[in-house]
């Protein structure tokens, strides 16, 4: 297995939106292509509180680069992003990393 870790930083007042549409659109849509988070969460102690980090489950690297790419296409995510920015962008930076587990970790 390989993990994505990924931290969206948003604009200031913005974690609030960018929630919902997680919670609203993006996780539903993700299940529709394959895509398997982890978890997600909110920073309450660090270097922002407008972050929202999250874990992704892929089988491989080609298995992310299929499903994502098929989920960046869909139409019905363009329609969610343009929706949901309307009045500007939610995320100010995007910070990722592909992981994957040593042999003494305890996820595989």
């Amino acid at each position: 297995m390989i993990y994505e870790l990924r931290i969206y930083t948003t604009v200031d007042g913005r974690l609030p939106d960018l929630l919902a549409r997680f919670e609203h659109h993006t996780i539903g849509l993700w299940a529709r292509h394959g895509i398997k988070p982890a978890g997600f969460w909110t920073t309450i102690v660090g270097r922002s509180a407008q972050q929202l980090t999250y874990l992704l489950v892929w089988t491989s690297l080609d298995d992310r680069q299929k499903k994502m790419r098929a989920f960046a296409s869909d139409p019905a995510w363009l329609a969610v992003v343009a929706e949901t920015e309307r009045d500007g962008p939610l995320i100010v930076n995007v910070e990722n990393s592909l992981l994957q587990p040593t042999t003494f970790s305890t996820v595989t």
